[in-house]
């Protein structure tokens, strides 16, 4: 019995991939590695040594992109013709189901690539009868499966089987219906809009909500770009810096007083305390495209000479997306983890840190 019960004792594993790069490098991959990243529910914004908004970012996160709410949307609906036409094929088009949960319930996703990706239980895959594959997370006895379907395929027309056949099958055959969030992305290109392609009754204008604090007395980590292990007495570690930013992120109180009952966490030596830090969250349905704006416009802000040594941008990945990052499938298991961390220093220099729960594979 006591190889079972310290099993149970340990922590769920978690997976922490980091990189280092800069940011005007010709071979820098920070932008790539946002765009395989689709479904944001969360960014948040830490500059230290700032008090408010800085004059550059105002624009980015005014416009951090609308999305919308669709009501009762059957998603037979994302593959017909007219759709794939007006929207998939014309730009990056984002969809989330809204409220489900990836390890009880049916759910689905479509890609920015043109992928539709079906996570379903055992009872609706066979219902449905199109080709898909066991979750990797089912264990032994698959009782979930992954049904992959590319909407940009060239035998995926109207008039061919392939589209007849899965058509026939979401429509007739197992007809699923979902709440989704959509996003569209096009460079300008005129065509319809989601707005006018779904009933008014049915579909609903959102834009994520913007929250802007100032931190106080700030104990910040001691960080050097060169050293993600850090030194000893000299710089902390991408690990240290990434568990302290959690801390900071989620408001738990740095000062390890014996009286607190909630933690004992404290920052991690050798730190500075800042007198002042700006934190920005912006919290809905984001878009790589516009969180590349952001990341772009964080790199502009050290043009010109300021106080802070560096600076962080965090996105959190959707807790139920069946995917994390690319096509890779995503489970919850007990937190659902996937997202990324940028640490931007003042030459431009930058740290990746990419987080997954136990659930998840590698990141790209």
């Amino acid at each position: 019995m006591s190889v079972p019960l310290r099993r149970l004792q340990q922590a769920p594993r978690h997976l922490l991939v980091c990189e280092k790069g800069h940011a005007r490098h010709a071979r820098s991959r920070h932008a790539a590695h946002v765009r395989d990243h689709a479904f944001n529910c969360r960014v948040s914004v830490l500059i230290p040594e700032c008090g408010m908004l800085p004059e550059v970012l105002k624009s980015t996160v005014a416009d951090a992109g609308e999305y919308y709410l669709v009501r009762s949307l059957a998603v037979h609906q994302l593959v017909a013709h007219e759709f794939i036409d007006c929207f998939v094929r014309k730009g990056s088009c984002y969809a989330l189901t809204y409220n489900t949960k990836i390890d009880q319930d049916n759910t689905a996703a479509l890609l920015p690539t043109g992928k539709l990706i079906l996570s379903v239980d055992k009872d609706t895959y066979e219902e449905l009868g199109l080709q898909g594959h066991p979750s990797r997370y089912s264990g032994k006895k698959p009782m979930r499966y992954i049904i992959t379907i590319d909407l940009t395929d060239s035998n995926f027309h109207p008039d061919g089987k392939k589209h007849k056949r899965v058509l026939w099958a979401l429509k007739e055959k197992k007809p699923l219906e979902f709440d989704f969030l959509l996003a569209w992305y096009n460079s300008g290109a005129e065509g319809s809009t989601l707005m006018s392609y779904f009933p008014k009754n049915q579909i609903q204008a959102l834009k994520p909500k913007v929250t802007l604090s100032t931190l106080r007395d700030l104990q910040c980590p001691m960080l050097q770009s060169s050293e993600l292990q850090g030194k000893p007495e000299e710089s902390c570690s991408t690990e240290e810096l990434f568990e302290w930013l959690g801390a900071v992120l989620n408001q738990v109180n740095l000062d390890n007083v014996s009286s607190s009952f909630l933690s004992t966490y404290c920052c991690p030596q050798p730190n500075t305390v800042v007198d002042q830090a700006f934190l920005c969250t912006i919290t809905g349905f984001i878009i790589p495209e516009k969180i590349i704006q952001l990341l772009e416009q964080l790199c502009c802000y050290f043009s010109e000479p300021k106080l802070a040594q560096w600076l962080t941008l965090t996105v959190h990945g959707f807790a139920d997306s069946p995917v994390s990052w690319r096509e890779n499938e995503h489970g919850f298991h007990k937190g659902g983890e996937n997202l990324y961390n940028f640490v931007i220093f003042r030459n431009l220099d930058y740290w990746l840190q990419m987080a997954l729960g136990t659930h998840d594979d590698c990141p790209p």
